[in-house]
């Protein structure tokens, strides 16, 4: 090992010194050895319990509902040729997000709906005590739906008995300067 003592020219040293660096090497070297093995080892007769799903009969059975219009040509969401919702096009409500209702098929299914809920959870009075078991109705909209849709919608489902409605949106994106 050499040492630098300086000279006259007292220019920097340049010299690294990798003794220290060495040494930290070799520990985690050894590090490694040992315990890479160790990670390494498997269990041969791991016995992972399979369990069948099932539907808890406690869950709160939200309604969902969205909430959108024609376009400018008479189309509707999930049709060929469909442009997107047009202000100016006629009401579409889809129940459950998928089956297209039109305004007393709403009210009869969610009556329907909320009345099985009701009477599997012991009836009014058991709803009552535990508002946990009340459902919601959770609505989306389109952007371009007019209100007389989204209010027509909810009219009936308040109607039905439903007293909580929900809105699902879609945050605004945030761009940072």
């Amino acid at each position: 090992m050499a040492i630098a003592t300086g000279g006259a020219d007292d220019t920097a040293m340049s010299d690294i010194n990798v003794v220290p660096l060495t040494d930290v090497m070799l520990v985690l070297l050894i590090v490694f050895l040992i315990t890479v093995p160790v990670a390494l080892q498997t269990v041969e007769k791991l016995h992972i319990p399979v369990f069948k799903s099932a539907e808890s009969k406690d869950k709160v059975e939200n309604l969902l509902i969205t909430v959108s219009t024609t376009d400018a040509a008479g189309h509707s969401a999930g049709e060929p040729g469909f442009q997107g919702a047009s202000r100016n096009g006629q009401c579409r409500v889809y129940f459950d997000n998928v089956t297209p209702v039109d305004s007393q098929e709403l009210y009869n299914d969610a009556f329907k709906r909320l009345d099985a809920i009701v009477k599997r959870a012991g009836g009014a009075d058991a709803i009552k005590a535990d508002p946990e078991k009340i459902p919601e109705v959770i609505l989306r909209a389109d952007v371009n739906a007019p209100w007389r849709c989204v209010a027509g919608a909810i009219w009936n489902v308040q109607a039905a008995g439903y007293p909580t409605v929900g809105f699902i949106s879609n945050p605004k994106p945030v761009f940072s300067r």
